[in-house]
């Protein structure tokens, strides 16, 4: 048979068809995955920072950086969700619904590939 989904994804399916019997929900978790060559922008005090995604990690600054969270710290000296300060994931409100991120200005300007 071709095409159809890999096993990977019917086995996320049959655990998310589990959790909605068992619970009448489903909690999904948004994808924070962005491409390589992807450029995020936040202003922090003022400033703005542009962070671009490579396949090893994440460029910030001329340095490479592991992870989003270990630039956040960087800039603003406190600890941060990385995803959360680029405005990749959003506030989930009381009713399941996602609320715009608190920070209000973090953005993605494309995949650069």
């Amino acid at each position: 048979m071709y095409g159809g989904l890999s096993k990977a994804t019917q086995r996320k399916l049959d655990a998310l068809t589990k959790e909605l019997k068992g619970k009448g929900s489903i909690a999904v978790t948004p994808d924070t995955s962005v491409r390589s060559g992807t450029r995020l922008v936040r202003e922090w005090r003022g400033k703005t920072h542009t962070v671009v995604v490579m396949e090893d990690g994440f460029e910030y600054a001329g340095k490479i950086f592991p992870s989003l969270t270990k630039i956040a710290h960087a800039i603003t000296g406190a600890h941060w969700s990385g995803p959360r300060f680029f405005g990749l994931i959003r506030k989930p409100a009381s009713n399941g619904q996602l609320l715009p991120d608190a920070t209000g200005i973090g953005r993605c300007e494309g995949d650069r590939q």
